[in-house]
């Protein structure tokens, strides 16, 4: 059997055909799934946690914008906890700006961005990956199809109403069973070509940038459970708690202090104001009775 016989037989041309379709589709969904990973790598590159409140708006925009993350993104979002602020008054009436939590500061995830930034939801996702799994047992099912497929052929022509037609119908089957069983060892090859292929490729555009991605937004998203930024929340609660329940006790004593300062520089002075006129007018009448004029007395009046 020569070559050129062996690349026109059908069975043959069919696993060929499966074989270099799929290696196509395999490059070409993970060429465009690797470009935009290498996109948002680059983007998330550019971003620093410490900065990330002050630019947080041009990652969601971009975010929002890219439909290849929009989804993820969107979802991602929502589980966000912001770093949020009181404004309160000094005794000068100052605004001042104090943190809600003392740990739980600038922007923070209650669910790890591996949850949503993985590979399901950035990789197998944006393409067909069922087909491509089950590329392997297509062509391995090709081995044993065609095979019996010729097989059954080659024994449906076997023709013994001659001596020269039997030996002529044998040989004939020889040479089916020979591309029947080619046929099969090219299914199971272009199987497990395919399978390491697929692997390499995979590892090499999509996996590597994909571990990047999933690296800088563990970085720039610090995970804090929701209990224990609740637990923050309390224990800054009972700080304040304790804060007025101090200034709710001292308000008794402030007050008698207020109120005696308050007498002291107001009222007593005048209290002895009046007292030291009534005191002239006395001795003035005192003064006036001695000399024993009740008329004047009663002039002073």
């Amino acid at each position: 059997m020569n070559l050129l016989h062996i690349f026109t037989d059908i069975p043959i041309l069919i696993v060929l055909f499966t074989f270099l379709f799929s290696i196509t589709y395999c490059i070409k969904n993970y060429l465009v799934v690797g470009k935009q990973l290498k996109l948002l790598l680059n983007f998330l590159s550019n971003f620093k946690k410490t900065d990330l409140n002050f630019r947080f708006k041009e990652i969601d925009e971009w975010m929002s914008a890219n439909p290849y993350v929009s989804g993820a993104w969107l979802e991602f979002k929502n589980t966000l906890v912001f770093s949020e602020s009181v404004a309160l008054k000094d005794r000068n009436n100052d605004l001042t700006y104090k943190e809600v939590s003392s740990t739980v500061q600038n922007i923070h995830t209650t669910v790890d961005p591996l949850y949503f930034f993985n590979e399901e939801t950035l990789i197998l996702s944006k393409f067909n990956n069922k087909f491509l799994q089950t590329i392997p047992t297509v062509l391995t099912g090709f081995g044993p199809l065609f095979t019996f497929l010729n097989i059954a052929i080659a024994f449906g022509k076997i023709d013994f109403s001659s001596q020269e037609r039997t030996i002529a119908s044998v040989a004939g089957l020889m040479s089916s069973m020979q591309t029947a069983a080619l046929v099969s060892v090219i299914a199971v090859g272009s199987s497990l070509v395919f399978l390491i292929f697929e692997r390499i490729v995979f590892q090499a555009m999509c996996k590597k940038p994909l571990s990047a991605c999933e690296g800088l937004l563990g970085k720039l998203f610090e995970n804090v459970s929701s209990e224990k930024f609740l637990f923050e929340l309390l224990k800054e609660t009972k700080i304040q708690n304790n804060s007025v329940s101090n200034l709710i006790s001292a308000i008794p004593d402030n007050f008698r202090v207020a109120m005696n300062a308050g007498i002291a520089s107001n009222l007593v002075p005048y209290l002895e104001n009046l007292i030291f006129g009534i005191n002239e007018v006395n001795k003035s009448m005192k003064d006036v009775a001695k000399k024993g004029g009740g008329d004047d007395v009663d002039d002073l009046f």
